[in-house]
């Protein structure tokens, strides 16, 4: 049975996937169509239900757990993990009291989950302009924008570009919470038979510890995908967003999970869960 398949090609979802799709495991039987997409593009498609399986923001996935249910395996949570909002401006980046609603921000997409920490923690900053993640270093240097929200691997790059740090919104989520921050999980659609579904969690965990297990196995495939990252850089971004919670989310990455959308229900930026997010009770 041939599945669509949908996620980033960031490191760590190379690096979680690489032995999935490319049979390094015994997929029982699955075989996976897949689509390469930036993670804004990934919750748009979702939104759409075009694909199987997809990873999403956890954010996006409020809007369509109805349609999806959410794998244990592949998740990224973690501490110390979050974007960042930058600026070109060093006075913005050492003065954050300063940031008004006049000023302009870039973000990775209206439905990740970096645009809702950042709806929590400046929530009069409502002048966003939607770009590709990528994008938005080069759109501070060139004065398009005042702020920037940063995610994946430009977090170990935007000092060397001369921007600055104003505010690690990661950190702010862990001290309002004591929580690891939910950012992206893998979702599967509700419409297939459940021994499908947790098929493809079983294998998904499988590429997981083998990925962990061998973790120079899918160096070329990860490279291929980088966007012309250093291997250090790759394996850093790897080790960030990797982890335990890939494996299995487990007690303590569903109760972050819970809280995340609890929070966004009584700020009044979702509706009410109705339905039970989780493939397996």
């Amino acid at each position: 049975m041939t599945l669509s398949l949908g996620f980033s090609p960031c490191p760590n979802d190379t690096f979680i996937f690489d032995a999935l799709i490319h049979h390094k495991i015994d997929t029982e039987g699955l075989d996976f169509k897949v689509s390469f997409d930036d993670v804004e593009t990934l919750n748009q498609k979702a939104m759409k239900g075009e694909l199987h399986i997809t990873k999403l923001s956890f954010h996006a996935f409020a809007y369509v757990y109805e349609q999806y249910a959410l794998l244990d395996a592949g998740s990224a949570l973690g501490f110390g993990v979050g974007p960042l909002l930058i600026a070109k401006n060093e006075y913005l980046a050492n003065h954050p009291d300063h940031i008004n609603a006049e000023l302009r921000v870039g973000i990775p997409g209206k439905y990740t989950t970096a645009n809702f920490l950042l709806g929590i923690a400046f929530p009069h900053l409502v002048q966003k302009e939607e770009m590709v993640f990528s994008a938005i270093e080069q759109s501070l240097l060139t004065d398009q924008i005042d702020l920037g929200l940063i995610i994946h691997e430009n977090r170990f790059t935007y000092m060397d570009k001369g921007l600055h740090k104003v505010m690690d919104l990661g950190n702010y989520w862990e001290q309002q919470t004591g929580c690891a921050i939910p950012l992206g999980g893998i979702v599967i659609n509700r419409d297939l038979d459940q021994d499908i579904k947790e098929k493809v969690n079983r294998v998904l965990r499988k590429s997981v510890e083998y990925a962990f297990a061998n973790p120079k196995s899918g160096i070329e495939f990860i490279k291929q995908h980088a966007q012309e990252m250093s291997e250090e850089v790759m394996y850093k971004h790897i080790d960030l967003y990797v982890n335990k919670y890939s494996i299995d989310l487990g007690t303590e990455g569903r109760k972050a999970i819970d809280v995340l959308f609890q929070m966004a229900q009584e700020r009044g930026l979702i509706q009410p869960i109705t339905k039970d997010l989780y493939l397996i009770p």
